[in-house]
């Protein structure tokens, strides 16, 4: 505790502000954010599969996919406009259909693969939306 404070860093509370709890949820959120958005992203614009892949149905893909996304970007950026976090995940899903519609991805887009991941991004934040709005109705009672 010493060294950091000769160090310039700050100690709160007996703990370094790197390993505080909410620091490494954050960290792990971010972490698991970039390398599900990577194995999306691979497996969106990548060689597509010899086979039954883990789900069946294209559209659970989707789904999973974009839920999973949702979620870690709510949680990876706990203080940021559910709006923004919709549009910026509508807006990659449906750059990913426009990038599989390009003959030398040798991918067929399509517009229900962007539904499945609306539905995906709804299911995931819709609950978050919904304590936020409760939250701040019980604030502005009293």
């Amino acid at each position: 505790m010493l060294a950091s404070r000769c160090m310039g860093d700050s100690v709160i509370d007996g703990q370094d502000a790197l390993f505080r709890p909410h620091r490494v949820w954050l960290f792990a959120a971010r972490a698991g954010l970039a390398v599900a958005l990577a194995t999306t992203l691979f497996f969106a614009l990548g060689p597509p599969p010899n086979g039954p892949g883990l789900l069946p149905w294209d559209k659970a893909q989707h789904f999973v996919a974009f839920y999973v996304l949702a979620g870690l970007t709510a949680a990876a950026f706990p203080k940021g406009r559910i709006w923004i976090i919709v549009a910026a995940l509508l807006g990659l899903g449906g750059a990913i259909e426009v990038v599989q519609g390009l003959p030398m991805v040798r991918r067929d887009a399509d517009v229900f693969d962007w539904v499945a991941d609306t539905v995906g991004v709804t299911f995931a934040l819709a609950p978050l939306l919904l304590a936020r709005w409760r939250l701040q109705s019980q604030s502005s009672r009293g």
